[in-house]
């Protein structure tokens, strides 16, 4: 089969080395796992800023799993949580507290902002029995990344506590758990911006607060304080359930080139070169982003879908993925745009390549006017 390069923003493309780690097999009680998971862990604890009072839980299956597990474990039944609405990713964030028996309150933000931390702050001052805001870091939807810092203050400054959703930037994007003690949990997953490979997420939390939130998850597979608390009996790289093992063993190799690269700093800026060199190349091919240069994030960019009765999503997906590229074949805005993700082992080479596809596949479809049925997705102006 011929190599595929994934233009999603999550799973991404992989390095050989990653892929390769997958073939040896694990028995996940076995001591020399059990090193590899301590490793992975105390290594993710480093990137997250952590300190002595945070901790690393595995949570088996994508990001949701993670958030789910979040929402059930430091929120009781009944409590109540702030969610800034910024796109899907928040309401999906919402759906789950709400399935679980929490209660939600939902801020409304428009498609072209940030979530504002003063609008966060008056929500919380006007309904004290709120504990938690919910915040999306990277809204993958749209593509604006959201000043987790600031909320994060604003819920600090309140006596508020933080369930802070950055699947799509933990890796990349800055985040520093000691100057923010207001967190209760940092999610992500292993697929995203750390290159690895889908099937494991991570909560990175304090331990007081894990240990004050037992009995509250009503599940015994999304209770983060048990998990918590076996992981104390076990010992270091103790799984409590069967984690998949060889994903884990994956992700500690792409750990290595994490470091290799840099970090966090370099990978952001490889990140950023991507978005730009993909921008100029959809420019220069007809088509519009949908968001302004100052609110797009260097994560996913979401271009806008001709306004031309030629244009067919699927079709264009297809002619893509024949030229070597895998794009998300759904719509994430309100009007029609298809999503492109500059995160994984790519460079700047790839997105402009990626470029020049999409103008084949237009050329194909028979797509003649490539400018949007609309002048403002999302603040294009």
């Amino acid at each position: 089969m011929t190599a595929m390069k994934l233009l999603t923003p999550g799973p991404v493309t992989t390095r050989p080395e990653v892929r390769a780690a997958l073939g040896a097999d694990f028995a996940p009680w076995d001591p020399d796992f059990a090193a590899i998971l301590e490793d992975v862990q105390n290594r993710l604890l480093r990137i997250a800023g952590a300190t002595a009072c945070h901790t690393a839980l595995a949570v088996q299956g994508c990001g949701h799993f993670a958030i789910e597990a979040a929402l059930r474990s430091f929120l009781p039944p009944g409590g109540r949580i702030l969610v800034p609405i910024v796109g899907p990713y928040a309401a999906r964030m919402a759906r789950l507290a709400r399935e679980a028996g929490r209660v939600v309150v939902e801020l409304p933000v428009g498609p072209a902002e940030r979530a504002p931390p003063e609008s966060i702050a008056a929500a919380l001052a006007a309904d004290p029995a709120i504990s938690h805001v919910g915040v999306v870091y990277s809204e993958t939807g749209s593509g604006i990344i959201h000043d987790a810092a600031a909320i994060g203050q604003v819920a600090r400054a309140s006596g508020r506590r933080v369930i802070l959703d950055a699947v799509s930037a933990f890796g990349a994007l800055p985040i520093d758990l000691a100057a923010q003690p207001e967190v209760d949990a940092l999610l992500f997953t292993a697929n995203k911006c750390l290159e690895g490979v889908p099937g494991i997420g991570f909560a990175i939390a304090r331990t007081d607060r894990l240990e004050a939130s037992a009995g509250h998850a009503g599940s015994w597979s999304f209770d983060l304080a048990d998990a918590h608390a076996n992981a104390v009996r076990g010992g270091p790289g103790y799984a409590r359930f069967t984690p998949p093992a060889q994903v884990i063993a994956a992700l500690r190799v792409a750990l290595d080139l994490f470091d290799a690269e840099g970090g966090s700093a370099p990978r952001l800026t490889r990140y950023g070169a991507n978005r730009d060199a993909l921008i100029d190349g959809i420019r220069a091919i007809g088509l519009v982003p949908c968001l302004q240069p100052a609110l797009q994030g260097p994560i996913v960019v979401n271009i806008a879908a001709p306004d031309d009765p030629a244009w067919n999503l699927q079709r264009f997906v297809d002619f893509m993925k024949g030229q070597g590229f895998v794009i998300s074949n759904f719509y994430n805005t309100d009007r029609p745009s298809f999503r492109i993700g500059c995160i994984g082992a790519l460079d700047p080479a790839d997105l402009s390549e990626a470029a020049r596809a999409m103008d084949l596949a237009l050329d194909e479809l028979g797509v003649r006017n490539r400018d949007p049925e609309f002048n403002n997705i999302a603040g294009v102006s």
